[in-house]
């Protein structure tokens, strides 16, 4: 697996390259936002399978820089960082990182969850028994339309962007409209992972949802247990 690990710290940077490549993996070093976008671009090991972004780099934001990323690559995008308030966590998500690791971590945490995103994210990780005819597929529930083969979404016509998690999110709520998906059957799903820290993120991102679909009453809560896709009705 190859890594592009984004860190302006040569000794923090050195430490933790020592560590993943012992794990197998093949490490990129970027010191800034703009650095890190050539060896996206252009670097030797590129394509990339994950980024490791700091946010305090010494030419940009990291926020700035994770938002630039996402335009030019699906590549998943991991942030670590000091910054441990629920602002920092909630607006790095909705910039499109796929995850958020706050320092000090613990490394094999840390290792689980850069091969979380990365199985996420791999081609031809699709459940083995995923009818072929789904590629072809889209979903019409009221409003709401999914093309499946292009991950687009529509709400009456008008085209609405997601991230990458919110459109598994939308779409595996919208598989079986109705029946209530447990908080943990949904984490581990789609985020791949079973840590009780991932509840906040898909609060997160069901609020973000429910806000960019202008469909509040879309997902609905079932208290203590989990979320449910409620058909709403056309608009008329």
């Amino acid at each position: 697996m190859k890594l592009l690990l984004v860190e302006d710290d040569d000794h923090v940077a050195a430490a933790l390259a020592a560590v993943l490549r012992r794990h197998g993996f093949e490490v990129g070093h970027a010191r800034g936002g703009e650095e890190a976008l050539q060896e996206l671009l252009h670097g030797k090991l590129a394509p990339f399978d994950v980024v490791l972004l700091d946010l305090g780099l010494p030419d940009q934001d990291g926020f700035e820089v994770c938002g630039r990323i996402r335009k030019l690559t699906s590549t998943p995008v991991i942030m670590v960082t000091a910054r441990a308030d629920v602002r920092s966590r909630i607006h790095g998500l909705n910039l499109g990182a796929d995850d958020y690791v706050v320092k000090p971590y613990d490394t094999g945490e840390l290792l689980a969850r850069i091969h979380a995103v990365a199985r996420r994210t791999a081609p031809g990780d699709e459940a083995p028994d995923k009818p072929v005819e789904e590629e072809h597929e889209s979903l019409r529930l009221g409003p709401l339309t999914l093309e499946l083969p292009t991950r687009r979404v529509f709400v009456d016509g008008e085209d609405i962007s997601l991230t990458r998690k919110e459109f598994d999110l939308l779409s595996l709520l919208a598989h079986r409209p109705g029946v209530v998906f447990r908080r943990e059957q949904i984490i581990s799903e789609v985020w791949r992972t079973s840590w009780e820290g991932t509840g906040r993120t898909l609060e997160v991102h069901v609020a973000s949802l429910r806000s960019k679909l202008g469909l509040p009453e879309l997902i609905e809560t079932v208290r203590g247990v989990g979320y449910r896709l409620v058909v709403p009705a056309a608009a008329g």
